[in-house]
C-alpha cells in the first residue's frame, strides 16, 4: 500500500495508543497522536522510542532509521489537528461513554470519507457506529499488547460497516506488517469472549481455596504450555480492565456465567490492579 495515500490518527498515547502509533510510523505512515495533557504525551513519545531503539539493538530495524520513523510521529494537544487524517484509531480507556464523545467529536471534525476505529477489547462497534453520522465507515481494530511485537488485528465489522471500509482497514493492517482476522460484533468479539472467562474463572479458584495464585499459573503453563499463566496475565492486561470487560460481556451476552468474581471486584475496588499499580495477584517493584 502507497503511504502516502494515508495520513492516520491516534487517539490516546497510553500503552495501545503508542504502540499503535509506532507500528504505523514503523511502516512508513505519517501518524498524528493525540493526548490530553502534556504528561501523558510525553510518556507515550518516551515509550515509543524506547521501543524503537530495543527494536534496533536486536537487530529488527536499521538503527539509522529509527529518527525518521520518530519524525513520523506528530504529537499534538489539539484533536483538530487530526482534521486531515484519513483513518483515526481511538485508543481511549475501555469505557463506552468516553469512546462515545471521543466518536461524537471526530465525526464532526474529520472528512466525510475518513474511516473511524476504534480498539476497544470488547464495547460494541454497532452501538458506537450508530452515534455517528457515517456508521458505515466505524470498524473495530483491536490489537494486542505489546502492539509492535503481537502480529494480530481483531478486525471487527460492526452491522453497519461496509465492505470498502473493511477492506481499506484490512489492507492498512497489513502495510502495518498485521495479521488481520475478520470478526462480527458481539460482546468481547473471540479474543476477549473467550480468554476473560478464563481469567475470571481462574480468579474463582483462588477465591474458592482450589489453589494458589501461582499454582493456577504453574497448571497453564506446564500443563496447557501457555507462555504465562491466566492470572500472570491478568496483572499484565490490568484487573481493572479484565473488570470492565466481564461487565460488559455480562451485560451484553446477558447470560449469569459471565458474572464478575467478587474477589476480582474486591481487588480493583482496593486499588490492587496488577503490574500498573505495584500490586495484583503478585507484587511487583516499584517503577524508577
Amino acid at each position: 500500500m502507497d503511504t502516502t495515500q494515508h495520513r492516520l490518527g491516534v487517539v490516546g498515547a497510553g500503552t495501545m495508543g503508542n504502540g499503535i502509533a509506532h507500528v504505523f510510523a514503523r511502516s512508513g505512515f505519517e501518524v498524528s497522536l493525540y493526548e490530553v495533557n502534556q504528561q501523558a504525551l510525553d510518556r507515550g513519545l518516551a515509550m515509543v522510542r524506547t521501543n524503537l531503539d530495543r527494536e534496533a539493538a536486536k537487530g529488527k530495524i536499521d538503527p539509522a532509521e529509527v529518527p525518521a520513523i520518530y519524525a513520523r510521529l506528530r504529537p499534538t494537544l489539539i484533536l483538530n489537528d487530526l482534521r486531515d487524517c484519513t483513518l483515526v484509531v481511538e485508543a481511549a480507556t475501555e469505557r463506552l461513554v468516553i469512546k462515545q464523545q471521543i466518536f461524537h467529536e471526530l465525526d464532526a471534525l474529520l472528512a466525510p470519507q475518513a474511516i473511524l476505529a476504534t480498539n476497544t477489547s470488547s464495547i460494541s462497534i454497532t452501538k458506537l457506529a450508530g452515534g455517528t453520522t457515517r456508521p458505515d465507515r466505524v470498524i473495530g481494530m483491536h490489537f494486542f499488547n505489546p502492539v509492535p511485537v503481537m502480529s494480530l488485528v481483531e478486525v471487527i465489522r460492526g452491522l453497519q460497516t461496509s465492505d470498502a471500509t473493511y477492506e481499506t482497514v484490512r489492507l492498512l493492517s497489513l502495510a502495518a506488517g498485521k495479521s488481520p482476522v475478520e470478526v462480527n460484533d458481539a460482546a468481547g468479539f473471540v479474543s476477549n469472549r473467550v480468554l476473560m472467562p478464563l481469567i475470571n474463572e481462574a480468579i474463582f479458584a483462588v477465591m474458592e481455596g482450589v489453589a494458589t495464585a501461582e499454582a493456577v499459573d504453574e497448571i497453564f503453563r506446564l500443563g496447557m504450555a501457555h507462555p504465562m499463566g491466566p492470572l500472570t496475565l491478568a496483572d499484565f492486561i490490568g484487573l481493572d480492565v479484565c473488570l470492565d470487560i466481564m461487565r460488559v460481556l455480562e451485560e451484553g451476552l446477558g447470560d449469569p456465567k459471565y458474572r464478575p468474581c467478587p474477589l476480582l471486584i474486591r481487588m480493583v475496588d482496593a486499588g490492587w490492579l496488577g503490574r500498573k499499580s505495584g500490586r495484583g495477584f503478585y507484587t511487583y517493584p516499584a517503577k524508577v
